[in-house]
């Protein structure tokens, strides 16, 4: 059968392995992005493979503090979410995207060696603790290996990550309907393959890890991401490559620079005697002149210097405000991902110390349940879709649903009811603790079944469904089309920031209540967890109500284009 002419002509903007222009039907579609989402799915599987139970490692194994655990914890998914925007400049700007996910992989998996190399060797961990004798915690040395492991495979990750969705969607032409189609899908299955990698993570992984060893845990987290690697670099043949675009870091620098080095000249009242191009115009998406942020409107004013860091185009200072514009609800999304951070620290604190048995023999391990948490995802993205879709699109004339920042808005409305119930569910948790005489033994098991904590788990997955989604679809669709690596960046920055942002606040907290009365104590019997609980929940409603009005005084873009053709076309009819 004959390969129609369309998919024998060669694309313009995508090149094969050998720097030739790629062929529609030898190159990309749905057979490179298989590759693709196979290494997302593995690097998944071993980055939650490993956070999920690191908690319960750090305490029991290497003898820390439950605030020191946590804030372990955290920092390390800090970081990792945090260097995806490293990832992205390297991507972007010198390694290009496929570079970047074979070496960060290679990082990651050296990171994974190490740390599963330290639970084999007696000498990187501290000795078991004795009966009679207080737990030796683990020496400086042990924990700088740690550490060399656990920030290893974060930069892995965060390299990784950035470059994976991206990457994915250069297999697919978006001037082609057809192929423009299959990349929607294909987000769909990326958010989908996650979703199976966590649950994975948080079963079979955490099981092994709880019942066989950490050796066995991690050991098979470094074949996973090995495995991974290998699907990745065998369809290297298949992938269709993009050149280099440069980091968008640079643009909005430059438009700074050049605005403060014109800082005492006068704008001319009319935009339209600013510097633009029209041949850049046809390359970008025009963007109406807004009066918002008028002071970098003076990076276009022609002054005879026509240097990069002297004069931007009036194209670039718009850009560059639209990112301005979105800061404020990147900002208020922060404190979701710190309510977030509490599912794999101190939640899974309190599973230790609770009854987790299914019948008399098996017992669930504390990490799985997390499960609950995965779960409530997959039932809330097909609900969403089914069903709140279809009333938004019947009753409201919504096609598209809700809207991204009514998503968000919704996510952390369940952020703070799962900081309630999980204030609650500690209160039980510690009077079932002190009736049964329990009160000093941290190891004891309290007599309170685990599944009360099903709520906490299950309103902050539900929550992650909707804020995931509406900041994923947020950021993509209101950046500027060149910066779609950066905007991606931003988002998963917010996840950094609320792991980073949980650390803080432990440290505050742990260091304010003391050791007298401490709400963070390494005995959670002794603790008052509830009122760390309770101070998220005050956190995250004084933060909802500040997103509300960001979200009032945001317009989305499509929003501020139909305004900017209005405004053109009333412009012309003036003039007639």
């Amino acid at each position: 059968m004959a390969i129609p002419e369309t998919q024998e002509k060669p694309l313009s903007d995508a090149y094969n392995y050998k720097g030739f222009f790629a062929k529609r039907s030898k190159t990309g579609g749905w057979k490179s992005a298989a590759m693709i989402l196979g290494v997302e799915l593995c690097e998944r599987i071993t980055t939650l493979g490993i956070a999920v139970n690191l908690v319960t490692y750090l305490t029991a194994t290497m003898h820390l503090g439950n605030a020191s655990s946590a804030n372990t914890v955290t920092n390390f998914l800090g970081t990792s979410f945090m260097l995806c925007l490293l990832g992205g400049f390297v991507a972007d700007t010198y390694l290009g995207r496929y570079r970047t996910i074979a070496i960060f992989a290679t990082v990651q998996a050296m990171g994974v060696t190490i740390l599963a190399i330290s639970t084999v060797i007696p000498s990187l961990r501290p000795p078991k603790c004795t009966t009679g004798t207080p737990c030796v915690p683990a020496s400086g040395s042990q924990i700088i290996v740690l550490y060399i492991a656990l920030y290893l495979t974060a930069l892995g990750t965060g390299g990784l990550k950035s470059s994976v969705s991206g990457f994915g969607s250069d297999q697919f032409d978006e001037l082609d309907q057809s192929e423009k189609t299959k990349m929607t899908n294909f987000f769909n299955w990326f958010f989908f393959f996650i979703s199976i990698g966590s649950l994975f993570a948080v079963t079979i992984f955490v099981y092994i890890q709880d019942n066989l060893g950490r050796q066995w845990g991690y050991g098979i987290c470094v074949s996973v991401i090995v495995v991974g690697l290998l699907i990745f670099l065998s369809g290297t043949k298949l992938y269709r490559f993009k050149k280099l675009v440069g980091s968008p870091l640079t643009q909005i620098a430059a438009v700074f620079v050049a605005a403060w080095r014109k800082r005492r000249m006068e704008l001319p009242s009319d935009s339209s005697l600013l510097y633009d191009v029209d041949e850049l115009k046809k390359k970008k998406q025009k963007l109406p002149h807004s009066k918002q942020f008028h002071f970098l409107d003076k990076a276009a004013i022609k002054d005879g210097i026509s240097t990069k860091w002297w004069l931007s185009t009036l194209t670039d200072v718009e850009e560059v405000k639209l990112v301005i514009r979105m800061l404020p609800i990147w900002a208020t999304t922060i404190m979701f991902w710190t309510v977030y951070a509490q599912m794999t620290t101190f939640s899974v604190s309190q599973a230790t110390t609770m009854d987790r048995h299914i019948g008399k023999s098996f017992q669930i391990p504390a990490a799985s349940l997390t499960v609950f948490f995965v779960g409530s995802i997959l039932l809330t993205i097909p609900f969403y879709d089914r069903v709140i879709v279809p009333i938004c699109r019947e009753v409201y004339k919504k096609p598209q649903g809700l809207t991204p920042l009514q998503r968000i808005g919704v996510g952390l409305v369940l952020s703070i009811f799962a900081m309630v119930a999980a204030a609650f569910t500690e209160i039980k948790r510690l009077k079932a603790a002190r009736s049964n005489g329990l009160m000093d033994d941290p190891t004891a098991e309290i007599p309170l079944s685990v599944f009360w904590l099903i709520p906490q788990f299950f309103l902050v997955g539900a929550g992650e469904a909707l804020t995931y989604s509406g900041q994923l679809d947020f950021f993509l669709r209101e950046c500027p089309k060149g910066m779609k690596t950066m905007s991606t960046g931003m988002f998963l920055s917010t996840l950094s920031l609320g792991f980073f942002f949980s650390s803080f606040l432990v440290s505050i907290v742990h260091t304010v209540t003391g050791d007298n009365k401490p709400w963070l104590s390494d005995n959670l019997n002794k603790g008052k967890l509830y009122d760390f609980y309770w101070l998220l929940a005050v956190l995250s409603a004084v933060n909802f109500v500040l997103f509300v009005g960001c979200s009032r005084w945001y317009v989305y873009k499509e929003s501020r284009l139909a305004e900017g053709i209005e405004l053109e076309e009333a412009e012309v009819n003036c003039h007639v």
